[in-house]
C-alpha cells in the first residue's frame, strides 16, 4: 500500500470511487493532470478534449530558428483560431510572406523588428519587446527578424484550420513564376536574378540589421495611419481583487479587426470569477503558473482540465467557466478571441442584476442570503480570491 501514498491512483476519497491502477501509465503525467485522473464529482458526461500542449507539437528545425503549430488538427475542438509558437535567433528572419488570415502576435522572451506594407502602399516598421502585440490583417505582407536577444513569440491565426507550412512566401513566389517574368517585373535581366532562391527560405539565418532609422524606406504614399503594434506599457490594467485584466481589442488596437484578446494574472489563491463570453470561442494560452478550469456545456455536461506553461487550452461558444490559480505563482495566461470586441457575462453581475427574491426562489435560499451575494462594481472581468484557499 505504500505506492498509493506515493504515486496518484484514480481513486476519489469523497465518495468511495474508482481504485488503483496497478497497470502501464505514464506517472508524470497524471502529477501534471490530477483532475483528469481524479475528477471532481461534479464533472459529468462526454466531453471533447480541451487541452494540448505544445511539447505536444511537432518540431519544425531550421537554420535561425524553429517553429511548432497547435491547430484542429491537434486540438478538434478548436473551431475558430489555431496557435503558432516560433522562435529566431539574433539576426534570423521569418521571410517576407502574407496568409489568408489574419494574425495576431504575443513577443514572449526578447525582442524582434516588424516590417510590412498595406492594401494603399504604406509602409511600416517597429520593434517590439516581451509583452508586446502585432496584428496584419489577411493579405498584408510583413517579415520578422531577432534582435540582439533572439525572439520567441506566439501566433494566433483566424482559421481552426491554419498551418505554417502554407504560408505564401517571397522566395518561394518567385521560385514558381516564369524567370523572364519576375526579371520584366523587376526591370533587370534572366541573368540578374539566378541568384534567387530556387525554394522557400521560411526561417533563414543573417546578420543583424542596423538601426531602425537608418534602414527604414518610406513609400511614396507614406506610412500607415495606425500601427500595426502595440507596446502594452500603454494598456491601462483592470485591477481585481486577485489580479488584473488588460483587454487588447479594437477599441485600443485599431489595427486588430478581427482578433482581440484579454491578457489575465491572478494572484496565488485568486481565481478567475464564473462567466462565460457571448460572443466567440475562448483560445487560451498559459505562459507562467498552474491553472485549474472547469467548463460547462449544458445538459449536465461538465469537465475540468489542469494547465501549466505553454498549454493551449478551449472553451466552447458561450460555455460557463472559471480558472482557478492552484499554484504558489501567479498564473499568467491569455485568452484570445475571434472577434473584434472583447465581452463576458459573470455569474456574479447576472445574480446582482435580478431581483434579491428571483436569486433566492433559483437557488433555494432566503432572501437575505441572496442580498448577501457579491455585488461588485468594477468592470469586467473580475478575479476573486477563493477564501476556503485563503483561510486554510
Amino acid at each position: 500500500m505504500a505506492d498509493v501514498e506515493t504515486v496518484p491512483h484514480p481513486m476519489r476519497t469523497s465518495d468511495g470511487k474508482g481504485w488503483l491502477d496497478l497497470g502501464p501509465r505514464d506517472i508524470h503525467r497524471d502529477r501534471e493532470n490530477p483532475d483528469i485522473l481524479v475528477p471532481p464529482p461534479t464533472d459529468n458526461g462526454t466531453m471533447p478534449n480541451m487541452k494540448f500542449s505544445f511539447s505536444d507539437a511537432h518540431q519544425r528545425l531550421e537554420k535561425g530558428g524553429w517553429t511548432r503549430e497547435v491547430t484542429n488538427r491537434e486540438i478538434p475542438a478548436s473551431l475558430d483560431l489555431a496557435g503558432v509558437n516560433m522562435a529566431l535567433e539574433p539576426g534570423a528572419y521569418r521571410e517576407l510572406h502574407w496568409h489568408k488570415e489574419a494574425e495576431w502576435g504575443l513577443v514572449l522572451v526578447g525582442s524582434c523588428r516588424l516590417t510590412a506594407i498595406d492594401e494603399h502602399g504604406r509602409s511600416f516598421i517597429d520593434e517590439v519587446k516581451a509583452g508586446d502585440l502585432w496584428n496584419f490583417e489577411a493579405g498584408l505582407p510583413h517579415s520578422i527578424q531577432g534582435l540582439e536577444d533572439g525572439v520567441e513569440f506566439l501566433l494566433v491565426f483566424s482559421d481552426a484550420d491554419f498551418s505554417e507550412n502554407f504560408t505564401f512566401l517571397l522566395s518561394d513566389w518567385f521560385a514558381h513564376m516564369p524567370q523572364d517574368v519576375v526579371a520584366a517585373n523587376l526591370k533587370k535581366t534572366v541573368a540578374e536574378i539566378d541568384v534567387f532562391p530556387k525554394t522557400q527560405k521560411y526561417i533563414f539565418s543573417a546578420d543583424l540589421p542596423g538601426p531602425m532609422a537608418e534602414v527604414d524606406r518610406p513609400t511614396a504614399q507614406g506610412k500607415v495611419p495606425s500601427p500595426f503594434t502595440l507596446h502594452m506599457e500603454t494598456v491601462k490594467p483592470i485591477e481585481s481583487e486577485a489580479g488584473r485584466v488588460r483587454i487588447v481589442d479594437v477599441n485600443v488596437f485599431p489595427a486588430a479587426k478581427t482578433i482581440s484578446a484579454a491578457f489575465v494574472e491572478v494572484e496565488p489563491g485568486g481565481m478567475r470569477e464564473l462567466h462565460w463570453h457571448p460572443k466567440a470561442a475562448e483560445w487560451q494560452y498559459y505562459i507562467q503558473g498552474k491553472a485549474r478550469m472547469t467548463i460547462f456545456n449544458s445538459n449536465g455536461i461538465a469537465r475540468t482540465f489542469d494547465f501549466t506553461a505553454g498549454d493551449v487550452g478551449i472553451v466552447p461558444f458561450v460555455a460557463g467557466h472559471y480558472v482557478q490559480n492552484i499554484g504558489d505563482e501567479k498564473l499568467i495566461f491569455i485568452e484570445v478571441f475571434k472577434h473584434p470586441e472583447y465581452s463576458d457575462i459573470s455569474a456574479n453581475k447576472w445574480l446582482a442584476s435580478n431581483p434579491a427574491k428571483v436569486v433566492a426562489d433559483h437557488l433555494n435560499v432566503t432572501t437575505q442570503f441572496a442580498e448577501s451575494l457579491p455585488t461588485e462594481d468594477q468592470p469586467a472581468p473580475v478575479i476573486w480570491y477563493d477564501q476556503s484557499k485563503v483561510n486554510r
